[in-house]
């Protein structure tokens, strides 16, 4: 059965491989890979807040030490393909795992493809998605495997001329790693660690300091200033919501999903 995961978890595991590495070695950073299912997926909301959570996850990604790998689609914000039948299925672990549990074990079918739709492996095997024609643009021929049908609104052609994009946020994540140091080398240190919906870490790099906080709820959730974090004379570098910079407040209440990253003074 498809396990919840919890926050807490996700920060016990990175912290660890943050300090550990740190000074010694050198981080591969990564959510999503041919053997698991899409991170919009598993740690967003593929449904009404794809879009900001396919942010938040990629402020993750670029702000911790290491290098950032991205898989295909992912910078697209693309999600888990739902198909209605095991015969559009190909990864080979899949199909015997659904013959066992439905021809040998008694299950539910409808309940074994759930299970597939959140965990299968070609969640994050179908073709990469380039526009909104047929095979989402990918081929000509037939594809070993059919596309996600939500193609028709998530590909590259759309969210190329889309400003406020998944994929033109990545664009604007790797300009601002670019031009900071402190993103990609900085000491990485978590704050608030008990928080059971927000994930904020600071980066530090000689005299310089980065906040990171994100809202991993799909709801509104609260992140309170302290004694080593003020928002008096901070500058905003990115979110994933319109933000007034002017305000200075002692808390802050995050939308869902929400993702800033402030320079400290």
């Amino acid at each position: 059965r498809v396990q919840p995961w919890r926050l807490a978890d996700l920060k016990a595991v990175m912290t660890r491989w943050q300090d550990d590495l740190s000074g010694n070695g050198w981080n591969s950073l990564y959510l999503s890979n041919h053997d698991q299912p899409r991170a919009v997926s598993r740690f967003g909301d593929d449904g009404a807040y794809r879009v900001q959570s396919a942010k938040m996850l990629a402020t993750f990604l670029h702000t911790l030490q290491g290098t950032p790998y991205v898989y295909q689609g992912e910078e697209l914000g693309m999600t888990n393909v739902r198909f209605g039948s095991i015969q559009d299925y190909r990864d080979i672990e899949t199909l015997n795992m659904y013959r066992e549990f439905v021809g040998e074990r008694g299950f539910d079918p409808a309940d074994v493809l759930a299970m597939i739709h959140a965990k299968g492996r070609d969640n994050a095997r179908t073709p990469m998605q380039w526009t909104d024609g047929a095979n989402a643009g990918f081929t000509a021929g037939t594809p070993w495997i059919k596309v996600n049908p939500n193609h028709v609104d998530i590909n590259v052609e759309r969210e190329r001329g889309d400003p406020d994009s998944v994929l033109n946020y990545y664009k604007r994540l790797i300009a601002l790693r670019k031009e900071n140091a402190i993103m990609v080398y900085g000491r990485y240190r978590l704050i608030a660690a008990e928080h059971e919906e927000i994930y904020a870490y600071i980066r530090e790099y000689a005299d310089r300091r980065l906040l990171v906080i994100l809202n991993f709820r799909s709801g509104e959730s609260v992140f309170h200033a302290s004694d080593e974090v003020s928002f008096d004379a901070a500058e905003l570098l990115i979110a994933n919501y319109p933000v007034d910079e002017r305000e200075r407040p002692t808390s802050l209440v995050l939308r869902p999903y929400e993702a800033r990253v402030y320079r400290l003074s």
